[in-house]
């Protein structure tokens, strides 16, 4: 083993650790690994950052922005309306479900199909009084299989089509993988709407958000006193001063004189006998009392009653967090979103249950729900600008009816040329993204806002790091390992250990990465093999999309885990058959429809 391939196999086995730690984006690790190769000299120095304009690059990010655009054309809110006549079945809810999810994720960004499904799963669930987890998990893997059918479904396969020019062909066009990923799809979800949706934990049974997060043990009302020294004051002044003893309190509302104000501005003058709607913990809220002069409001059961109105009436509503919005390990004072997108984070919620410790020490984290109060004007505006996304209210789905009929016509165009090979599909969908802009489908501001610039960044480096892999001979070498295990045994043997490999490594890391690692070396397998590179291309496509067993190896699985109530644990036991089937459906079809030729 030579030296530049011992750096690499240090590097990769470093970037790789990290990706599974999770301390640090994905992005940033795989950014630190290009550099470190590059200053190495493994990569020359013109080619560093050439990942940037690769055409796979080039189509994800022309891929988001049409999604985006679907979206605001009410494409897809028109499709999911069927989704409401589904009946009270959970299997045939499941099935619709999963099945919309999958078609959907064809021909848009998965996460992004996931996304605007989701508040419609919940929302069906809440209503039958049944458990969101039932439905969330089919969803999510609904969303994968979906991503399988053709080239846009997924990064994974705009990455596999430009190696395939690699190898010394054409790259895989539009609808080139829908022979197989039909086939996979179709078994996929026939499988999850009869049995797969069975073996998913029923944890979460509640039917609101007040519910979920049992905020009425955090919910008080206190009332001002007639000595207290903040009359005649500034909110702002007594929050300050509660902010400096440390205290973690939330002003909700305000009553005064039978008038009542959700979320009173911090600049409202305080009168003795205002009551405050507050939430805090109970050593907050002694702190609260003593320094606001204030006290509680009691008057026996009626009291009871009244707080409970009060919750009900706090216009609250839960939001998800995604991998781009920047809240992510970011805390609520540090955002400042009273202030600044006049809503509060009243509760949040992580992996199924509410966190119990002060809102401000919580740094949010991709999944995170949070249980937000403000108007609807507000919440609206700050879930598109913090990209989060609104859960069982349809009412806060952000988006504006468009010409319809001029955004799928456009759509459709830019995949015609692409399918039939008349344009590259990166010119195509680039060309549909600017037609978008300028018939005012999306803003430019949307389509910069729909880009998911950490997985622009990551396959950006993630591709000089593959070929710096195949430079050196890491990728002959590793193909060579695989040739001496499998070589003498049938081709079907050889496709199921690098489905296998690609399968696992895609559940711990981010799949286009595991594209990216992986195809270099069923390249090399299939030469050592002496056989075309195209049925090993597209296993490790299929494979790299196949992240059942985690919930860490797929976005779509990452958002489910909170509003379901999943552990870690959960996802292998419907994941796992679901692997088995994919593997055992895609081989033949692969063979079928990609036969070995001599290489």
């Amino acid at each position: 083993m030579s030296v530049e391939q011992i750096i690499v196999f240090v590097v990769l086995g470093l970037t790789l650790a990290l990706f599974i730690w999770g301390r640090w984006r994905y992005d940033v690790v795989a950014l630190m690994a290009l550099l470190v190769v590059a200053l190495a000299g493994l990569v020359p120095s013109h080619d560093v950052f050439s990942g940037f304009g690769h055409p796979a690059v080039i189509t994800v990010a022309a891929v988001l922005v049409l999604s985006r655009g679907l979206v605001n054309a009410g494409v897809v809110d028109a499709i999911a309306r069927i989704l409401w006549r589904v009946g009270d079945n959970t299997a045939v809810q499941v099935t619709a479900l999963t099945g919309l999810v999958a078609l959907l994720s064809g021909f848009m960004n998965n996460i992004g199909a996931l996304a605007l499904l989701m508040p419609v799963a919940i929302t069906i669930a809440r209503r039958q009084g049944s458990s969101p987890s039932v439905l969330l998990m089919p969803l999510a893997f609904g969303s994968l299989l979906g991503g399988m059918l053709t080239l846009i479904g997924t990064p994974p396969n705009i990455i596999i089509a430009n190696y395939r020019e690699q190898a010394g062909a054409d790259p895989f066009r539009m609808f080139d993988f829908l022979p197989v990923g039909l086939g996979v799809a179709v078994v996929g979800v026939a499988f999850i709407s009869l049995i797969g949706w069975r073996l998913a934990p029923r944890r979460v049974k509640d039917t609101s958000a007040e519910d979920f997060f049992d905020i009425h043990d955090y919910v008080t009302e206190v009332q001002i006193q007639d000595d207290s020294e903040y009359t005649a004051r500034p909110l702002r002044e007594l929050m300050l001063d509660v902010e400096e003893e440390e205290a973690d309190v939330l002003i909700l509302g305000m009553s005064r004189d039978r008038d009542s104000e959700l979320m009173p501005p911090m600049l409202t003058i305080l009168e003795a006998g205002d009551t405050l709607l507050v939430e805090a913990d109970p050593e907050s809220l002694v702190t609260f009392m003593e320094i606001a002069g204030a006290e509680l409001v009691t008057g026996g059961e009626s009291d009871e009653d009244g707080l409970k109105s009060a919750v009900e009436s706090l216009n609250l509503r839960e939001v998800i967090v995604t991998e781009e919005s920047p809240l992510v390990g970011r805390t609520v004072r540090t955002i400042d979103l009273r202030r600044r997108y006049g809503m509060n984070v009243v509760a949040v919620a992580r992996r199924g249950g509410q966190i119990r410790k002060p809102l401000r020490e919580i740094r949010f984290q991709l999944g995170d729900i949070l249980l937000v109060q403000g108007s609807e004007d507000a919440v609206r505006r700050g879930c598109s600008q913090l990209q989060c996304l609104p859960l069982a209210d349809r009412g806060l789905q952000l988006r504006r009816p468009q010409s319809m009929p001029l955004t799928l016509g456009i759509f459709g165009g830019a995949l015609a040329l692409a399918a039939l090979g008349l344009v590259p599909a990166e010119v195509a969908l680039s060309g549909a993204a600017v037609l978008m802009l300028l018939t005012g489908v999306i803003s430019p501001t949307e389509a910069y806002d729909s880009i998911d610039f950490s997985i622009i960044v990551l396959l950006a480096a993630m591709i000089p790091l593959g070929a710096a892999l195949e430079t050196t001979g890491g990728a002959q070498l590793i193909a060579g390992g695989l040739f001496e295990v499998a070589g003498a045994a049938p081709l079907t043997v050889s496709l199921m250990i690098l489905m296998i490999a690609t399968m696992l490594l895609s559940n711990v890391v981010n799949n286009a990465a595991a594209a990216i690692l992986v195809a270099p070396i069923a390249i090399d397998l299939a030469n050592a093999i002496g056989v075309s590179a195209d049925p090993f291309l597209m296993a490790v496509a299929v494979a790299a999309s196949a992240a059942f067993l985690t919930p860490i190896g797929h976005q779509s699985c990452t958002l489910v885990m909170a509003p379901g109530g999943y552990k870690f644990g959960d996802y292998w036991r419907m994941g796992l058959p679901v692997s088995i089937l994919v593997i055992a459906t895609a081989i033949p079809l692969i063979l079928w429809a990609w036969p070995p030729m001599p290489g």
